[in-house]
Formats: C-alpha cells, structure tokens, sequence
C-alpha cells in the first residue's frame, strides 16, 4: 500500500438490519509515519473490517481511535487487536474502564437498543496494556477535541486537512450528490441523558479551529468537503431548533384537553416529526433517502426526540433550592 501522501478510507459495516448501510463505518488514513483507523464498528462485522483492511495491504496498525465507546463504533476494538496486536488504543480516560470490562456497556446498549444491539453484538475485553494516552497520538500530529455531547466520553479527532467526528455533528448524508453538495441530510443524534449546552458547546469548539478543516469524517455517514464551517454551524443550530420545537409542541399539548392528546409514544413521535420537517431544511431531505433509510431515520429520530425530551423533563423540574 502507498504512504505517501497521506490517504483516507471508508470501509462501509453494513449490518443484517432495516437500512442499516452505508451507515456504520470506519475511517482508515494511511499516512507516512503512520497507519490508524477511527471507530472499528461493531463485533457483528469484525471478520469482514480485518479482510477490508487486508485487501488494502494493511500489515502494520499504529493506532486505533475510538471517538466514544458505543457498541457501533468501538465494539470490535478486542478483535481488531488481535490482529494487530501492537496498535494502541486512544479514547477518553471515562471510556477505557467499558473497554476493559464492557459488560455494563453491554447491559445498557441491550436496554437502549434492543435487537440492534444483539444484531450488533457482544463486546470483547480489551487489554489495558493495549490503552495509550491521548498525548501519544496528539505527538504524532493529531489534534484531539473534546466534544461531549452524544456521550459524554465523546472526541473528535483533527489531522491534516480533515477532522473525524464521530457523532458530535449528527448523522450525514450526501443524498448520492457528493460530497461537495450543499443539498444534504442531516439530523442530531442526541442520547438519553442528552444536555444542550454541552452539546452546542462542543460544535463552539469545532467550529474554532483554526485553521479550519476542509473536509468532514463522519462516522454516520461519509465525507463532506463543501462549506465545512458552514455545516459545522448548521448541527450547531439544528440542536437549537430541535429542541426549541420540541418544547413548543410538548407545551402547545400541554395546554389541550387529554382527549386530545396523543394516545401513545407513536403519536407523540409523528407530531413532532412533522412539526420539525416543517422548519428544518437539512432533515426534510429525508424523503430523499431510499424507503428502507427512512425506516432507519424513522427509528434513530425516536432515539433523538427522547434525548430532547428527557432534557426538556430536566429542564423543568424542580431544584433542592426550589
């Protein structure tokens, strides 16, 4: 395989689940001094990352970077190690002790995911010998910006002209136009225990750089190499709009006969869906991704709204103080 100059993979983890490709992926850079992968994937396609990485000639692994430790982006961690045993490690100090012992990793993905995680699979141990400090790689020329926010172990990863984001940003699509399209998709991806602030912080500090990357690694999915700025500014805002809309349907509800509520979480779900392809641009496109990827979009918005939402429930309760 070529080293010079330095140069970017993406190897597509596509799972048995309803739109579930080109979705999950990884990031290989092979650069002179240099050879690492961000977010290996899922246990589930372990064997098929291992033979991607041999078709291209990968025979020395400096690195793995793990944006955060979530089951689809570092759950085959252990395996890829065992091909590679002399690559090390580099993730946030709060998510090496899942990696050591992922069994309450693995719990709570089985609780918040259900069947996606058992599709995905169960995590291996992975050797604390193998773990280095985020000062070993930011030697080697990578910047690391810490960006809670989709967890709160969350990184993002600077080199050279690009930047891998993990999920701080939310997930992207190119709508099949290329990377360079102003016409794209995108959503938040905000967890359970999901905080606004902290999250519109880190993009603050993405959006910092200097100078700025031009092109975009996303982990969902692919590259974006367009007004980078720009889109950076977009999840930012997106986050704020989300969760302004959210609010005002929650409190418009609020005000309305319980006859004339929702009578489940699904009907909850469409009324803000709507509510939000109304007033969001970028994730109205979602009609322009095939049936089965809206499915998919379908499923994972759910996961974003109960983030908003449990934020919203938090927000107003009340304080020991109060």
């Amino acid at each position: 395989m070529a080293t010079s100059p330095a140069s970017r993979h993406l190897i597509d983890l596509d799972q048995e689940l309803p739109g579930q490709y080109r979705f999950i992926s990884c990031w290989l850079t092979v650069a002179p001094d240099m050879v690492f992968v961000v977010d290996p994937g899922p246990p589930s396609t372990a064997d098929h990352l291992v033979a991607e990485l041999e078709r291209r000639e990968v025979r020395r692994l400096d690195y793995i970077l793990l944006t955060h430790v979530h089951l689809d982006h570092a759950g085959c961690t252990a395996r890829i190690l065992e091909r590679w045993p002399e690559a090390k490690v580099i993730c946030h100090e709060r998510g090496r002790p899942h990696l050591i012992d992922p069994a309450r990793l693995w719990a709570g993905s089985r609780q918040v995911l259900g069947h996606k995680a058992e599709v995905y699979g169960e995590p291996m141990p992975v050797p604390a010998g193998s773990l280095a400090d985020i000062s070993v790689i930011e030697e080697r020329g990578v910047r690391v910006i810490d960006t809670p926010g989709h967890a709160a172990h969350h990184l993002a990863f600077a080199h050279g002209d690009g930047i891998f984001l993990g999920e701080c940003a939310g997930t992207f699509s190119d709508l099949g136009c290329g990377p360079e399209s102003e016409l794209y998709y995108l959503r938040p991806a905000t967890p359970p225990r999901f905080r606004l602030e902290t999250a519109v912080a880190s993009l603050g500090r993405v959006l910092a750089l200097d100078p700025f990357p031009a092109r975009l690694f996303f982990a969902h999915h692919g590259e974006f190499c367009g007004d980078t700025g720009h889109l950076i500014a977009v999840a930012r805002d997106q986050l704020q709009l989300w969760t302004r809309t959210v609010r005002q349907v929650r409190d418009g509800l609020a005000a309305l006969p319980h006859t004339e509520q929702p009578a489940d979480e699904d009907g909850l779900m469409d009324l803000l869906r709507t509510a939000l392809l109304a007033v969001d641009p970028h994730y109205g496109r979602v009609g322009e991704l095939p049936v089965d990827i809206q499915e998919r979009e379908r499923d994972f918005s759910r996961q974003t709204l109960r983030g908003i939402l449990g934020y919203l429930a938090n927000e107003a309760a009340p304080t020991a103080e109060s």
